[in-house]
């Protein structure tokens, strides 16, 4: 189930929003863990035997890590056991494949894997408990000792799938006490309806031209055909999963949460280092406080700094999935990231601000070919097709009418990736006052009109995110 779903929007949604505030307060962990758990297995009926076993796995763990505190050695190891346990299960089905593959290769082996589709989130609620786990053993969070609580924070549905990560501690004190009131329900609303639109709108029209670019052999593509389609996924990844994100966040603060924000107009960067201080913020947060820093971070000297860093961007790469795609891509912008600390950020401090943006953009554009191609040769191929290796020419008849027909919502796209839009909806409320209270309204009912009529008649409504 999706969050882009009729079911979901007119059925499930509701359905649990009313159970939920019907019920008493402190019942409403509860309805949200049995509401998630429902969610979750709407879709993965089997799998949810993970998620089960992984909450209570760490669940217990931290009762252990909590009771065995001033016995260091039988703390220790039950943290250790943690780790293991989760990384073990999230190798388990994630990596395991990729691994014989390579020992294959290496070996001239022929080892056989078993063929198992990836578990719906479990890159997000196994790093959640690993962090619930982490923190209890540095004491950084109490204990939670109900397992209701604990349930419905490693499970709760908004965030499962796609994030954001969200820390225990970020939301220790909502699990006990949270009030949800008219305005707070209204914001999560709009928002929600904002990611939506974002989703179903934008992402899902622009994800056509890339899938029609992407199923055409490269040998057939002129340059501007290459460029079209790879900017298009590059809009279509964003506005996916940033919409997706603020659906959650929305929906976090219709229950009563706060979830962090998630992405922050990474396309307006001048730099990479900035980009990814914008771009999928709960994972770089993820992997700073809990792989850099104990690391040493920068505190050990330069060398150790640049180490520091290479692992974090060969861990973020692995992270997004079981490929030398990813691997390459996360090592890549670990590259630039790594030379921009060492010199680059000074000089470009001294170019023109839409030079650095020409730079940023350029630099995450090839990145996503990186990232959206299912083998390193495509992904080489295709660079090569973009600057004019591929043979066919600059432009062509197909290519024009790509052009032609997708460049008003190309410009949407553009405006869209900006601050710009979010800004005229507050001068509105804020200056046009009971005008405003209108208006802004009727313009967010409208998305939602013209959102669920597109999905009513939708047969391309995919999600990027949940393959990760």
């Amino acid at each position: 189930m999706v969050f882009s779903s009729l079911i979901y929007l007119f059925l499930f949604l509701p359905v649990t929003l009313l159970v939920y505030f019907v019920s008493p307060r402190k019942l409403r962990n509860a309805i949200l863990l049995v509401a998630s758990l429902i969610f979750y297995a709407w879709g993965e009926p089997l799998y949810i035997l993970i998620m089960i076993f992984s909450t209570v796995f760490d669940y217990f763990n931290g009762l252990l890590i909590d009771k065995y505190r001033h016995r260091k050695r039988i703390a220790r190891a039950v943290f250790i056991g943690s780790m293991v346990g989760s990384l073990g299960i999230l190798g388990f089905f994630k990596y395991a494949g990729f691994m014989v593959d390579n020992i294959n290769q290496l070996f001239d082996l022929h080892l056989q894997a078993a063929d198992l589709p990836l578990p719906v989130g479990i890159s997000f609620y196994t790093f959640q408990t690993m962090s619930y786990v982490i923190d209890v053993y540095l004491g950084k969070v109490a204990v939670q000792k109900n397992f209701i609580s604990f349930g419905a924070y490693v499970t709760m549905f908004p965030q499962l799938v796609a994030g954001p990560i969200v820390k225990y501690g970020d939301i220790a004190g909502q699990l006990v006490s949270r009030k949800v009131t008219l305005d707070r329900f209204g914001e999560g609303s709009e928002l929600f309806i904002r990611g939506l639109a974002k989703k179903v709108l934008l992402a899902n029209n622009i994800g056509l031209l890339w899938t029609s670019v992407k199923a055409t052999p490269m040998e057939e593509l002129a340059v501007l055909s290459a460029w079209l389609g790879i900017i298009a996924f590059t809009l279509q990844i964003y506005f996916d999963f940033s919409g997706y994100s603020d659906m959650a966040r929305g929906l976090g603060k219709m229950f009563g949460f706060d979830f962090m924000e998630n992405f922050r107009y990474p396309y307006i960067s001048k730099s990479v280092t900035e980009f990814w201080r914008r771009w999928h913020i709960s994972l770089g947060t993820w992997f700073r406080e809990y792989v850099y820093i104990p690391l040493g971070g920068n505190r050990a000297g330069l060398m150790k700094q640049l180490r520091n860093l290479l692992i974090v961007w060969f861990l973020t790469g692995l992270w997004h999935g079981a490929s030398w795609n990813f691997i390459i891509w996360g090592l890549y912008f670990g590259c630039f990231v790594m030379i921009e600390k060492l010199f680059l950020l000074r000089w470009l401090g001294r170019c023109p601000a839409f030079l650095r943006h020409f730079y940023t953009l350029l630099i995450v554009i090839l990145g996503w070919v990186l990232f959206e191609m299912d083998h390193l040769a495509s992904a080489w191929r295709f660079i090569g097709v973009m600057f004019g290796f591929g043979g066919h020419g600059f432009a062509d008849r197909q290519a024009l009418y790509d052009l032609s027909t997708n460049v008003v919502l190309l410009a949407l796209l553009a405006f869209c990736a900006t601050p710009l839009p979010g800004k005229i909806l507050t001068f509105m409320q804020e200056k046009w006052r009971i005008a405003g209270m209108i208006t802004v309204p009727v313009i967010y009912f409208i998305f939602m009109v013209i959102s669920t009529a597109y999905l009513v008649n939708a047969t391309y409504n995919p999600f990027l995110y949940f393959r990760f």
